[in-house]
């Protein structure tokens, strides 16, 4: 990656942050996948740790501020839809972050700028990023800036995550709760891929594929009651 390009990327994804970034290493650090590392150039993983710690304390902060009379439990479940790596991805999908990544010659042949685990370590790693130049304050009004949204939209009720809403949709019926089997793990360690499959007793099943199995199983889920939903219409 060029300065100039460097410098490009510092200028559209200071406008979509809210925070003037430098075309400097760490904004460079921050921007590349492992697959594009070596000995003289740092990959993004130890800002994606940061960065995610960042983003936990701004959002739960957030969260207890506007639902003060709320217990944990309610709370627990707006932070979960939150901070979950889908959420980071589509974040980071909104403002182009996955253009300016530095990708190593494979990831640029298999897709790697749609990826959802490289997008959410990038989107954290952007985040540490800020931190690190601008300070706490910096960063907590960058991600309320691409949040907000997300907050806005939680409302009154907190969401309800796609495989409980799957068992609720068996218990309902007298159905036993749904099961989900591991398929398959592939890719490199510090990108895995799971797939995994959502079974309910009467033999009907979804599968769906996700850098985590719990991310797989929720979109195994969600798979599964859209199916379940097509059926009943």
């Amino acid at each position: 990656m060029s300065r100039r390009e460097l410098a490009a990327h510092a200028r559209r994804l200071s406008q979509a942050l809210g925070a003037p970034l430098q075309p400097s290493d760490l904004l460079e650090e921050a921007l590349t996948h492992p697959s594009a590392s070596s000995p003289a150039r740092a990959d993004n993983q130890r800002l994606e740790f940061l960065g995610d710690r960042v983003l936990n304390l701004v959002l739960a902060e957030a969260l207890l501020a506007r639902h003060p009379d709320e217990p944990e439990g309610r709370i627990a479940a707006r932070y979960n839809a939150l901070v979950r790596k889908e959420t980071c991805a589509q974040i980071a999908a909104q403002i182009g972050l996955g253009e300016a990544m530095r990708l190593g010659r494979s990831e640029k042949l298999t897709g790697g700028r749609r990826k959802q685990a490289m997008l959410g370590d990038a989107m954290e790693a952007l985040i540490a990023a800020v931190y690190l130049e601008h300070g706490l304050d910096a960063a907590r009004a960058a991600i309320l800036r691409l949040w907000g949204p997300r907050l806005e939209a939680a409302g009154d009720e907190p969401p309800t995550d796609a495989k409980s809403a799957l068992q609720k949709w068996a218990q309902a019926r007298g159905m036993e709760p749904p099961r989900y089997a591991t398929i398959s793990r592939e890719g490199a360690d510090h990108a895995p891929v799971f797939t995994v499959a959502a079974r309910l007793a009467d033999g009907r099943e979804a599968t769906a594929s996700a850098p985590s199995k719990r991310a797989a199983q929720q979109a195994a889920a969600a798979r599964l009651l859209d199916q379940l939903e097509s059926d009943d219409a």
